[in-house]
């Protein structure tokens, strides 16, 4: 139950962790705004769950998903973050100051910066748990350039599917798309330029049941089930990708803040206000494009530099108090 006691005032409260919120708290604690960040239930967003990232400007040799986000936190506290290891419950945009809730405490705020961040959505098989970052990936644009020269399995049938499997062409020497339909959702010149790749081959009215594999040497095969007959069979490769879509963390935001028909925050074109003033939003939670630590990033940096514009002018037209 939250108590009906503020815990505290602030400038700013940042919702969410990863690259984005992160980045909003290093550049809203260097303004000297004293933000206050709640880390949520997985701190560091997906790169916890990644291993080697190549693609962050800034690490010639690549970096660990989870050493990239330490380093990002230890960088935010550094210069005057304050984190709280809980999970928000509750907001309240209606009126201000802006109230935050988690289950024992509850704290208002002049400002507020979303990023929650967005889940992929995954087939739910334990294989998959274990063997995610060791051969299983949610992010072709992030991992392909692990697989070169490799044959793997992409799961989908819509746009980001056949984009990631006409993508993973650069690199793997063959891509596999399973369906568990004999139709792609995928609009037609999606479809058609995938089916036009020499290295894309199709399995249809198929699941992936099960991932072969280990940590120590990768994924080595998938069990395929017919969705028609129930029939299973072994499929040898290296790599499976699983392209079924991401679903943005934004059910707290339900009826609080405007949202797309996808569920993801809609911010103003080209940047992160929301349709509530005084409310931003930053990374995948807003962004269904590109989905990317470094733009996630760059989003956080906006996020909290039109955050400080805004105290700055809410400030600026606050009454005075006149000396006598």
């Amino acid at each position: 139950m939250t108590s009906s006691a503020i815990a505290s005032h602030q400038n700013v409260i940042i919702i969410g962790s990863g690259p984005a919120g992160y980045t909003a708290a290093i550049y809203a604690a260097r303004a000297s705004l004293n933000p206050l960040l709640f880390a949520g239930i997985q701190p560091g967003g997906q790169l916890t769950i990644t291993t080697e990232v190549e693609n962050f400007p800034g690490f010639a040799e690549g970096v660990q998903g989870p050493d990239l986000m330490d380093a990002m936190k230890a960088q935010a506290i550094r210069v005057g973050t304050t984190f709280v290891q809980d999970s928000v419950t509750s907001v309240d945009f209606s009126k201000k100051p802006f109230t935050v809730s988690t289950d024992t405490d509850t704290y208002t705020a002049d400002t507020v910066i979303v990023s929650t961040g967005a889940t992929a959505k995954l087939l739910n098989i334990e294989a998959e748990k274990n063997l995610m970052g060791h051969g299983v990936s949610a992010c072709a644009t992030c991992d392909g350039f692990f697989f070169r020269g490799k044959n793997v399995v992409i799961v989908g049938g819509g746009d980001t599917a056949m984009e990631e499997a006409t993508f993973l062409t650069r690199f793997c020497d063959s891509v596999t798309v399973v369906h568990r339909r004999d139709t792609l959702r995928a609009s037609k010149i999606m479809q058609d330029r995938a089916m036009a790749n020499p290295k894309i081959k199709f399995v249809w009215n198929a699941a992936i049941a099960d991932i072969k594999g280990s940590k120590e040497e990768g994924v080595t095969a998938v069990i395929l089930e017919d969705t028609q007959t129930g029939e299973k069979r072994e499929m040898p490769t290296q790599g499976v990708f699983v392209a079924i879509g991401h679903q943005p963390n934004t059910t707290l935001f339900t009826d609080k803040l405007e949202l797309l028909p996808t569920g993801y925050i809609k911010v103003t074109p080209g940047g992160v206000s929301t349709n509530v003033e005084g409310v931003f939003a930053c990374g995948d939670v807003m962004d269904a494009h590109y989905r990317q630590a470094i733009t996630a990033a760059g989003t956080g940096c906006m996020a909290a530099m039109d955050a400080e514009k805004y105290l700055e002018a809410m400030h600026a037209t606050q009454p005075q108090a006149v000396a006598v």
